[in-house]
């Protein structure tokens, strides 16, 4: 009898269990499932505006012929390799510079003075929005902006350099803001992920008398594994979502060339100009893949170096 009484108490406890679940899953089926089906459904279908916005063509069955036009298109390729390019020039040196300062941070041996102060001021640049970020460099890497007369007058360059005419110039402004605009965010995961690492293996690993680099590669990296797991993958999937950045500093030509231009870019010119809701669809569908299956590689690298 007893038995029972304790199973129904189980029972009990575990439908107010499902009922806190309801709103998380009612968010989540109303702004992700369905959203993602809708566009799925309309990526089968011809539908967009002719004559200057005027005719309104569609929406017809097409099947896959949206698709088949997209992976035939040489833009697609193109857009594509300029999204991860831009991803990692920025994403290279923001996980150097994260684990650097990770380390020293949080590292007791040191002794830093100062510690909250500098964490706080490494995060700030997270919190401004990218608009104002990008007219920011748009204002100091101009022609005849500040920082040309900086190189200037001290003989570094001869004449003013047009960043925002050159190819590299341009990717490198864009992977510049999305260095700053991040690191302090990676800076913060992956301490945190420094701080939980049993102080016990470090003192160990001292009386042993290994040296600080490789403590650093033998336990801090390892130990870390799951959190630089979690940081690669958002990091790529925020990557290859780069919008605003690169439609703001090159006034939404992804100029010089195309050669800034990314997928969402893309996207926002199928939506926005063309109205063409059924390629937009298509190379949403496409960008959902890609970014899951690159997602995986990344994950089941990560798992198999470890094992």
């Amino acid at each position: 009898m007893k038995q029972k009484v304790k199973r129904g108490k189980v029972v009990s406890f575990n439908k107010w269990g499902y009922i806190f679940l309801i709103p998380f899953v009612v968010v989540y089926v109303t702004f992700q499932l369905i959203p993602l089906f809708r566009t799925i459904y309309n990526s089968l279908f011809e539908n967009y505006m002719a004559n200057g916005g005027l005719v309104q063509v569609g929406p017809n069955w097409v099947g896959l012929k949206n698709y088949s036009s997209m992976f035939k298109n040489p833009d697609l390729w193109k857009y594509l390799g300029n999204t991860m390019l831009l991803w990692i020039m920025g994403f290279v040196p923001q996980i150097a510079m994260s684990l650097l300062l990770g380390a020293w941070f949080s590292d007791p041996s040191l002794r830093l003075k100062g510690t909250r102060f500098f964490k706080t001021v490494i995060y700030l640049p997270n919190l401004i929005m990218a608009s104002a970020f990008s007219m920011l460099f748009v204002v100091l890497f101009a022609v005849g902006g500040p920082i040309n007369s900086v190189l200037v007058n001290l003989k570094i360059l001869s004449a003013p350099f047009d960043f925002m005419n050159s190819i590299w110039g341009v990717r490198g402004l864009v992977a510049g803001m999305n260095f700053l605009m991040w690191f302090g965010n990676t800076t913060i995961l992956l301490m945190a992920g420094m701080m939980g690492i049993d102080t016990n293996l470090y003192e160990a690993a001292e009386v042993d008398g290994a040296t600080s680099t490789q403590i650093f590669f033998r336990i801090t990296l390892p130990l870390l594994r799951p959190i630089l797991i979690y940081v690669m993958i958002t990091s790529l999937i925020g990557g290859l979502q780069m919008f605003d950045v690169p439609q703001i500093l090159t006034n939404k030509k992804g100029g010089p060339l195309e050669t800034s231009m990314t997928l969402i870019m893309l996207l926002n010119r199928h939506i926005g100009i063309s109205k063409n809701y059924g390629m937009a669809g298509a190379l949403s569908v496409i960008l959902f893949i890609v970014t899951g299956a690159l997602s995986l590689v990344v994950f089941r690298f990560n798992t198999k170096t470890e094992k």
